[in-house]
């Protein structure tokens, strides 16, 4: 039985995303919300975020014990980019990609 739990359209690069979601992958729940709790990362916020959904589907919709759940699964896929434009020398523009991702966390419990 796994739970899972997906944020898509995050305002954050994939590969800064992807650095947070190596620190806790394999690990057990509550050893992977006290890395991303003293995390100096802005992605460890969103990846706090999306834990706690996942560790909440597998509670209320898998009925798993919440005490024995590990990060089975992390990863991070790149969304649609937007494009803006910001003036540059001699007239010209200079286009700035803004990236997104899709974050996917899978927990399971441990057997």
């Amino acid at each position: 039985m796994e739970a899972k739990s997906i944020a898509k359209y995050v305002r954050m690069s994939p590969m800064k995303v992807g650095i947070v979601l190596d620190l806790i992958r394999g690990k057990n729940v509550n050893e992977a919300f006290a890395i991303l709790q003293y995390t100096p990362k802005d992605a460890a916020v969103v990846v706090n975020k999306v834990l706690k959904s996942a560790v909440a589907n597998a509670e209320n919709n898998m009925n798993l014990d919440a005490s024995r759940l590990f990060v089975a699964e992390a990863h991070v896929g790149q969304g649609p980019t937007l494009k803006r434009f910001r003036p540059h020398a001699q007239g010209r523009a200079f286009r700035i990609n803004k990236k997104t991702s899709h974050i996917t966390l899978v927990v399971k419990e441990r057997a």
